[in-house]
């Protein structure tokens, strides 16, 4: 070998090995970009899988942003797309559409769904033929269509849509008339049956007594399954929906089935004689998360799973004797069957794989489509032939493959009075063990909610944007989470930031212990219950938190009860007395009593039109803190927008501001607030 060949194989073999450190170390190269809050507003999201009846073919919904400096700034568009079996995947119908409510056709050949498309005043029902062509419109209604369900021969349509106003309603309105009679005009939400076939195509009105959801066709054709509330208001809507059989030729209800708490699915058996169904297993358990099986005939039914330790998300039939699901197992998620009596308890999809959100089955129950997520991915499309293994079939980001993503890992650390508790950190980029970070609590909503070992980015949670940025962000699964059981779902119950709130500082006193986290260094945010802590943390645990981003949060316990669209789930499942019962309670357990503590900065940020939590729970605690003026503080509105952000523009500058706060707070020199305006990059859209 001669010198000029052997410097040139040792260079190789250098060059080489410098590759294989660079690649080693989280899978990166060297030409991978961090992730950054304008990779968050391009991220595409499936939105549910739908299964063909033969199996062959998955139709799926693809969330994609809007681009609000080239686009009119709105909510993202919904696409209808189709993946086979080997992962091919085509648009259907795509570009500025808004698809929901996806379904076969009941022979397979054809997708229905609801859109509202060239001049239609409302959202109609459409059907495209899987082997091409453009969608035909079926019919279309005086209001919106807000769901459906065919008949097993396809020649009926059975809807859900709005009560219209009348013509005089109509006319007062355009004099001016426009009042609102608060919680007294609300108009439910009616049944209809369409006949494809009838020369006449005026829909015949099922009247019933209520507001209607959760609409299903029974598999020989002679009734509905639906779910009856008292009222459309949401309140209504949570806590009082109670299940009904309804024979559709004559619109009578032939059967009650009083579910005990809060509905999630209901799905009838293959023969017509059964009904599934997730539910609370009282009136106030906070969340539906137990299969109930009913008789159809009785009404009467059985709590399947009565003791499990986990959360039931969904429900469909394998055949006529056995019911498959997902259930949430702490930060986990798992795919099971069950016989119809609670017996033969299958585990077909195990812990520590893609956490699974959705899914729908095949005619003959023997394939499954999903639409799943993982630290890597946000939502994708999943195929499972039953005693296979799971199968990804799209990817929707696959510039994705070009970002550094920093590692994700389960956390287990124990509460002061000895409970084990369960989170998912995500570790600073580029993790150096023998040094301490700057930290971020990132505190789910709900309370009954629950972070899973999942894509955990978005808009208002920082995720792998803070990683980027060189924090460590945790989710932690305080006691009142889902996916640990009743009893610990239910106990936060009438104790409001009192232990629940704890857990998160003994999860704070956990990293630093261990050497992650700089204990002055700490950040807290989230979004409604995180809201919620986040405004504890800036008041009562003050001296813990060196910053906390409020959004759509509640700050006056005793304003919240009285302004909130929830009076009764919050009664229920929440606070289990009245603020004039004990008001001392309530005060004592509001941010805005321990404002003279508070020396965290705070930014604070709410939609204008929100009514679940009132923006006055933002004002309140801006005015005192202001005020006072010992403390940073800065409120954000956000026009047009509710409990939580939709459009374009306002979730990019929600997360702009998100991470400039904590940046400027935790790692800068801190003191006045940064200048209000952002400084948008308009080209990193692109």
């Amino acid at each position: 070998m001669t010198r000029q060949n052997y410097f040139t194989r040792t260079l190789t073999i250098i060059a080489g090995f410098l590759f294989l450190i660079l690649i080693s170390k989280n899978g990166m190269t060297a030409d991978m970009t961090e992730f950054t809050s304008y990779d968050v507003a391009k991220i595409k999201t499936v939105g549910g899988a739908y299964i063909s009846p033969d199996g062959k073919n998955i139709a799926y919904t693809l969330s994609v942003q809007r681009n609000p400096f080239e686009e009119e700034n709105g909510k993202a568009w919904t696409e209808l797309h189709v993946v086979s079996a080997d992962g091919e995947s085509h648009p259907y119908v795509f570009g500025e559409v808004d698809v929901s409510d996806v379904a076969w056709t009941p022979d397979g050949k054809a997708i229905s769904f609801v859109d509202k498309r060239g001049d239609d005043e409302e959202r109609s029902l459409y059907s495209i033929p899987l082997d091409g062509g453009e969608a035909r419109k079926i019919f279309e209604h005086e209001t919106d269509i807000t769901s459906y369900s065919w008949s097993p021969d396809g020649k009926k349509v059975a809807f859900l849509a709005k009560k219209d106003k009348s013509e005089e309603e109509e006319n007062l309105e355009e004099q001016g008339f426009n009042q609102e009679i608060y919680e007294e005009d609300w108009r439910p939400v009616q049944v209809w049956i369409y006949d494809t076939e009838a020369e006449v195509a005026d829909p015949r009105l099922i009247d019933l007594s209520g507001s209607a959801s959760e609409l299903h066709w029974g598999p020989k054709g002679e009734r509905l399954a639906l779910a009856l509330a008292p009222t459309s208001l949401i309140d209504d809507h949570y806590m009082f929906r109670r299940i009904r059989i309804v024979d559709v030729e004559s619109g009578e209800v032939t059967t009650k089935i009083d579910n005990p708490g809060k509905l999630g699915d209901v799905r009838w058996s293959p023969d017509g004689k059964s009904l599934a169904f997730v539910s609370g297993v009282d009136i106030n358990d906070p969340s539906a998360g137990r299969i109930m099986v009913a008789d159809v005939q009785s009404g009467e039914f059985e709590n399947l799973l009565p003791g499990f330790e986990g959360h039931v998300d969904h429900v469909e039939w394998t055949d006529k004797n056995t019911i498959a699901y997902i259930a949430s197992e702490s930060v986990w998620t798992t795919f099971n069957t069950i016989s119809k009596d609670g017996e033969n308890q299958k585990k077909l999809i195990k812990k520590e794989g893609p956490i699974l959100n959705g899914f729908s089955l095949s005619k003959d129950g023997k394939v499954a489509a999903f639409d799943a997520e993982s630290p890597k991915h946000p939502d994708e499309v999943f195929r499972y032939e039953f005693g296979r293994n799971l199968e990804r079939l799209t990817d929707s980001n696959p510039w994705l493959k070009n970002k550094k993503l920093a590692e994700q890992e389960v956390v287990t650390w124990e509460a002061r009075d000895g409970l084990e508790l369960q989170g998912v950190l995500i570790k600073p980029l580029d993790y150096d063990e023998n040094k301490r970070y700057p930290l971020i609590l990132a505190v789910h909503g709900g309370p009954e909610s629950h972070d899973s070992n999942e894509w955990l980015t978005s808009y208002s949670d920082p995720g792998q944007v803070g990683a980027a940025q060189g924090f460590a962000v945790f989710y932690p699964n305080y006691r009142g989470s889902t996916g640990r059981g009743v009893e610990f779902l239910k106990s936060s119950q009438n104790n409001p930031a009192g232990k629940e709130f704890d857990d998160l500082v003994d999860a704070v006193d956990h990293f630093v212990e261990i050497g992650l986290a700089d204990k002055d260094r700490v950040g807290i945010t989230g979004g409604s219950y995180g809201g919620y802590a986040s405004a504890w943390g800036a008041t009562y645990y003050s001296d813990r938190f060196a910053a906390s981003v409020m959004f759509v949060g509640i700050s006056d316990k005793i304003s919240k009860t009285g302004t909130s669209d929830i009076p009764q789930e919050l009664y229920l499942v929440h606070d289990s007395t009245w603020p004039w019962e004990d008001w001392m309670h309530f005060l004592k357990s509001s941010p805005i009593h321990y404002v003279e503590q508070a020396k965290t900065p705070i930014l604070i940020m709410h939609g204008e039109d929100d009514t679940r939590v009132n923006p006055g729970q933002s004002m309140e605690l801006y005015r005192f803190l202001k005020v006072r003026n010992q403390a940073p503080v800065r409120l954000v509105f956000y026009k047009d927008e509710g409990h939580g952000n939709r459009k374009a523009a306002s979730k990019l500058d929600y997360s702009l501001r998100l991470m400039r706060w904590m940046n400027y707070y935790l790692k800068g020199d801190g003191g006045d607030p940064p200048e209000y305006p952002v400084a948008y990059q308009e080209d990193m859209l692109d």
